[in-house]
């Protein structure tokens, strides 16, 4: 049984990727980092956020999580978590998606602005980190 070819992803314009990285970088300063960064009781050896970043690959944009590993059998004293991608669809449209402890991406959104993945990232709770 024949399959129907896959559509071309569109490519992103730099307009595009430069607005979007500073509205990103805009809504971690504001948002993100009061809201979710929490300094670790004293004594604590859980691991805790101590910031966050965004990065673009391809036609994805990434939102990570950095994380402090203060625990004395720690790995590593730093690790990074991808939690949010919004992938490019054209026409200034992104695709919304988690990251599922299992490390598989699950869609929640299509078609939405990049304002409307941003109050998404904010609002819904499955971008928790």
């Amino acid at each position: 049984m024949a399959r129907p070819a896959k559509r071309p992803k569109p490519s992103v314009p730099d307009s595009i990727k430069t607005a979007l990285t500073a509205k990103a970088d805009h809504f971690i300063e504001t948002v993100l980092r009061p809201v979710r960064i929490v300094p670790p009781e004293p004594g604590a050896h859980f691991n805790h956020i101590t910031d966050f970043r965004v990065k673009w690959h391809g036609n994805y944009f990434y939102f990570i999580s950095l994380y402090a590993c203060p625990g004395p059998n720690a790995i590593s004293p730093t690790f990074e978590s991808k939690f949010a991608r919004m992938e490019y669809r054209g026409d200034g449209k992104f695709d919304l998606s988690f990251h599922r402890h299992t490390g598989e991406w699950v869609g929640l959104y299509e078609g939405l602005s990049d304002d409307g993945c941003l109050k998404a990232i904010q609002e819904d709770p499955w971008f928790r980190t």
